[in-house]
């Protein structure tokens, strides 16, 4: 089968296609025929060396969507033929063949076309934990959500809008601006422009947001503390370097920045997450959004894309 694998770090062009031997399956383990991957902002960070050291050569990737081909003994939920997606990997997603642990593969509901499944499992597990569970949003909130055109950002507007919250979204593009307004979001600004804060401000009557999820911290955190409400919170969900704020924006409001990271999310959150993202997408209140389509040979290409400030939806890799 091909793959996509990395035998060192750098940029983009690390990435290799290549031919490698078929994943065997063990117990409690599946193998699945890969309809789409999804790329994450994480994988490039590994990919460059950011996240500490891996084993070469290596195939990136924990999100899929395919066909289940073989089972493991001992794996009794999940059969030959099942359409699902993953949220983990053993052997990485970059490939025509995935193996995986059984515990970390999901059905798809019948009305969810395969290859988004390959959208669900970072973006909306992601999404789900940043906003229920680490900021425990309660309905009639207001909510800011930084890059709301993104993979993550989609979601968390749907998710927001199916738990009753007040939804305010920016994005940097027509396309973007256009893409959240579709979703049904309350208040759609261009975060390039100047004075999009002060259309918050108005918005919320000079009450000020009650949570913000922030995509790129480094650049907006500073101004998030301003736009907070009493008792706001800010989720940091991504950030590309360093920023410098005023603790007194916190103090005044009795705020509090929250830092998220899925892979610390516990067993009973992921199975709450995972119900979630399968009761949303069968009663149609998540709908996945693909931005682009990518051939997995040319993963160097989606890995340049995704670190361009103008999410549309999310990139996948088609095998």
């Amino acid at each position: 089968m091909k793959a996509v694998r990395i035998h060192e770090f750098g940029g983009p062009e690390v990435l290799k296609y290549e031919e490698v031997p078929d994943p065997v399956v063990g117990p409690g383990e599946v193998i699945l025929r890969t309809y789409a991957v999804g790329v994450n902002p994480y994988e490039t960070y590994q990919r460059a060396g950011k996240y500490g050291p891996l084993k070469f050569p290596n195939v990136l990737g924990a999100d899929a969507a395919g066909e289940i081909l073989a089972v493991g003994d001992g794996v009794a939920n999940l059969a030959v033929g099942d359409r699902v997606y993953t949220a983990g990997t053993i052997s990485g997603a970059y490939a025509e063949q995935i193996l995986a642990a059984a515990s970390t593969v999901f059905p798809l509901p019948p009305n969810v076309l395969a290859a988004k499944g390959a959208t669900l499992a970072v973006p909306y597990g992601t999404a789900y934990h940043a906003l229920v569970q680490r900021a425990q949003a309660r309905a009639g909130e207001t909510v800011l959500i930084h890059g709301a055109s993104g993979g993550v950002g989609i979601a968390a507007v749907q998710f927001a809008l199916s738990q009753g919250l007040k939804v305010i979204g920016t994005a940097g593009t027509p396309e973007g601006i256009t893409l959240v307004e579709e979703q049904g979001a309350h208040l759609v600004l261009n975060h390039k422009e100047e004075g999009y804060g002060d259309q918050i401000k108005k918005f919320t009557e000079g009450e000020g947001v009650d949570l913000i999820l922030e995509m790129l911290a480094n650049i907006n955190l500073a101004s998030d503390l301003t736009l907070l409400g009493k008792r706001g919170r800010v989720v940091v969900i991504g950030s590309r370097g360093p920023v410098e704020i005023d603790p007194r924006e916190i103090m005044g409001r009795s705020a509090s920045i929250l830092g998220i990271s899925l892979s610390n999310a516990t067993p009973e959150e992921m199975r709450s997450i995972h119900a979630a993202i399968y009761a949303g997408l069968r009663n149609d209140s998540l709908r996945p959004i693909i931005g682009s389509e990518i051939p997995l040979a040319e993963a160097a290409r989606a890995h340049a894309a995704i670190m361009e400030n103008s999410a549309y939806g999310k990139i996948v890799l088609i095998p």
